[in-house]
This record gives structure tokens, sequence and C-alpha cells, in this order.
């Protein structure tokens, strides 16, 4: 049998990690700048994260969450002191999609309606909410659980206004910097409206700090660079460290009922030990501030490089957008200095590396990057 062909891969084995470095099976080293689409949140095999779910797996291993499970309560108060939403409750998930299809359902639960809001380039996972991001005519914006997703210009205040003022919509969906979408950051203004309309008009505002989350903008989600408050916070990626986790931080305005959401392997014991030592060592090496310190330096550096169109992030999620195609200064990146970047589309390049990146380490991407376009 072979695999479902959807991917394009490099030819290179990557058989071990150890903190920002990956290696092949030929014994060659790589920095990796891309952390698996944003989910090396503390470092590969960083010891603490091996030592809780080994720890984990040697008690019980795995276990569905049709029993009590402590972590789970565990995982709840840590977050409560870290998230900036302590009166708010969790939902654990496995996965990015599965956490927005989620908040999805309770935003239509809450107010009975069944069409979204998100947003031009905007991506949610495979949900209901993922929006056609390249020019294949074979990708297109799936529909399921019933509701219909208006895709509005990004910030086109006039678009929005339309549309939510109709009182149709159930929810606003946005992320807190699209990843997928080109790294663009929402301003503080068009975020302030956006929960302005939602409250106005009983609209549930999501936000989606799937990629954005979790330390990489240098707060713990990134739309708190403003002082706007979602009524659901979807998350994942980072939050495991690689292992398969989300999860869904829900206000106070939602009551659960039995039987109203459900999951089979969201919140089991390994998982939960996962997203426990990933909050340790967030604290306790103070990653946030890292991620904030290293990305600053690492931006003002790389504006100052010529032939780059623009430098766009928060924290370690960085774009660089050209305007040519990237495909090169990758490959170069990759096969001639070993580093890893991920991209966007055509003409942009994303950074999303461990938020334990240290100077050192962003000093050798700035030399091989400069002398990768040197040589284009």
């Amino acid at each position: 049998m072979k695999l479902f062909d959807v991917y394009p891969l490099f030819d290179i084995n990557i058989v071990a990690g150890k903190g920002c470095h990956t290696y092949d099976d030929k014994g060659n080293e790589y920095l990796d700048l891309y952390g698996g689409h944003a989910v090396i949140s503390i470092g590969h095999t960083h010891p603490h994260y091996v030592n809780k779910i080994s720890e984990q797996l040697n008690k019980i291993g795995f276990y569905s969450n049709s029993v009590i499970n402590k972590l789970q309560t565990e995982l709840a108060e840590s977050l409560s002191e870290v998230s900036g939403y302590p009166d708010y409750t969790l939902f654990l998930v496995n996965s990015g999609a599965e956490a927005n299809e989620n908040a999805l359902k309770l935003a239509s639960f809450f107010n009975g309606r069944k069409k979204v809001i998100a947003f031009d380039k905007s991506f949610h996972g495979r949900t209901s909410a993922a929006v056609k991001v390249t020019d294949n005519p074979k990708i297109v914006a799936p529909v399921n659980e019933g509701l219909d997703v208006a895709f509005i210009p990004w910030e086109d205040e006039t678009a929005f206004l339309k549309a939510i003022e109709t009182e149709e919509y159930c929810a606003v969906i946005i992320e807190g910097i699209q990843g997928i979408g080109g790294i663009r950051i929402p301003s503080e203004k068009f975020l302030t409206l956006i929960r302005k309309k939602c409250t106005e008009t009983n609209t549930i505002l999501i936000l989606d700090e799937i990629q954005s989350g979790y330390g990489r903008s240098g707060k713990f989600f990134a739309h708190q660079y403003t002082n706007v408050k979602a009524d659901l916070i979807t998350m994942a990626k980072g939050m495991g460290n690689g292992f398969p986790i989300g999860g869904v931080l829900i206000s106070p305005k939602f009551e659960p009922v039995y039987g109203m959401l459900g999951t089979t392997f969201g919140g089991n014991h390994l998982a939960c030990s996962a997203a426990l030592a990933v909050l340790d060592v967030l604290k306790n090496e103070q990653l946030l501030e890292n991620a904030y310190e290293i990305g600053r330096y690492l931006m003002d550096r790389l504006k100052t490089i010529k032939g780059i169109k623009e430098v766009r992030g928060q924290g370690l999620m960085i774009g660089l957008e050209f305007d040519k195609p990237v495909k090169d200064i990758r490959t170069k990146l990759l096969f001639n200095h070993q580093i890893f970047t991920g991209a966007t589309g055509t003409h942009i390049i994303r950074l999303l590396p461990p938020l334990s990146l240290s100077k050192a380490q962003a000093d050798q991407f700035l030399t091989a990057f400069e002398d990768v376009l040197q040589t284009l």
C-alpha cells in the first residue's frame, strides 16, 4: 500500500531531535526553524517533557475520558494561571480542527444560528470554516455540520458590518495571527470592532489561537496584545509539543449539559501529561519572554536585509514576503546550510521555531540567510 500523496516532502529522513535541532539517518544536524507547523514549543525531546510522559506511560499509559482523570483538572488549573482567562472552563480534544469544530458547535447551540463569519485567507483546520488558500481548483472550502460560512475580505469594516448586522451568524472566527494566510496580524481597531458588534448582536467571538497561541507571539495568546477578550479560544499545536492535544477555553456565559460535546481520545492521561510538562517548561525557562526578545531581535535584523519585501509577525511567528517565489531560498537554506524553514503560498517564508531558540541560533540563521540571498 502507498501513502495518499498530498504533501510535497523533502528526501530527508529525520530520526532524532534535541532542542532546536533535528538529525537525519546520515548523522547530519539541522537547525529547525519550523517545528512541525509550530507544534514544537519547548524544543525536541526536552528532558522534563520526556520524563513526564514516560512516568505516565509506566503508570497507566493511555486511557480515554470515560473515567475521572485528575490530570485534566490539574491542566485546567494550570491554564487558569497563565492564560488570562481564569474564570473560563476547558474542554479537551485532540487537534486544532477538532477544537474549532467544537467551538463552532457551542456557538450554534448558544444562539441557534447556523452561519459563521470568517476572513479571507483564514485557515481553521479541516473544518467547516476552512477556506481555499491555494490556487488549486480541486481544493475548496468544505461546509459541514450544516454551517454556512461567509468569508469577509481582510479588515473590510463595511463588508463585516453588513454581514454581522443581519444577526444571522452564530459566530465570528478569526486567528490571533493568520498562519497559512501569510502571518497577518489583525489590528486592535478591527478586533475591537468585532468584539463590540458581537456583543451587540449576541454573536460569539472565537479567537483561533491554534498556531499563534501558547506563547508563540511572546504573550500566551496573540490577541492579548489588545484589550479584546474572546468568548471562545481554541488552541492546539504547541500545547503538547508534538503530542496530539487541543482544547477550547469557554466563557462562563456557556452552560455545560451532559452530551453537548464529546470526544474519544480528548484529555487522555498521556496528552494531559504532555501539556502539563509544556506549561512547566514555559514557566520555568521563561520561554514567553524568550520568544518575545528573540523574535524582536530577529525581525529587527531581518528588516535591514535587502531583498525582503516585508517582515511581519510577533514573537517567534514570523513571515518574510518576497516579490518572487521562495522555493530556491528554502532549498538552499536546507541543503547548503542545514536549516529548516516553512512557507505559505509561493512568496512567503514562515519561521516557527521552538520558543527556546537562542540568539546564537538566530544569528546562525541570519548569516546563512544573507549568504543565500547573495547567491540568487
